[in-house]
């Protein structure tokens, strides 16, 4: 049993320590299953819905991140402004890429013949000679 924790210690290497390098970091995961818990309770008071929105599923990974940064220092309006506008960019793009898929979806289940016409449309356009 020893042999199999310092096997699985291991592992993990560095890292398996972090909260106690890191202040204000949960040590469990019951910390962090509250934290996420406090934030889909935030998001359903905001949009008055009965669960959390479908768009914490595509913008999860940079809601989150702010919502716990804005409880632990609140920015001012200069911090924000100095921020790296091409990161910022390149965050953007992914949740594009992220969302594009689910409007496609929307498009698709609201009027499906339309949608498949456009679509062979564009295919044939594709395909003939310029």
């Amino acid at each position: 049993m020893a042999a199999q924790f310092v096997k699985v210690t291991v592992s993990y290497g560095p890292l398996i320590f972090t909260c106690c390098d890191v202040a204000d970091l949960p040590r469990t995961n019951n910390d962090l299953e509250q934290l996420f818990g406090g934030l889909r309770h935030q998001l359903r008071r905001i949009t008055g819905q009965k669960n959390a929105p479908a768009s914490l599923v595509v913008c999860g990974a940079t809601r989150l991140p702010a919502a716990v940064a804005s409880q632990i220092h609140p920015f001012t309006a200069a911090e924000l402004a100095s921020a790296d506008l091409e990161q910022w960019r390149i965050v953007r793009t992914r949740g594009e890429q992220r969302r594009w898929p689910r409007v496609l979806g929307r498009r698709f289940r609201q009027d499906p013949d339309a949608y498949l016409q456009a679509l062979e449309e564009r295919l044939i356009k594709l395909s003939l000679p310029p």
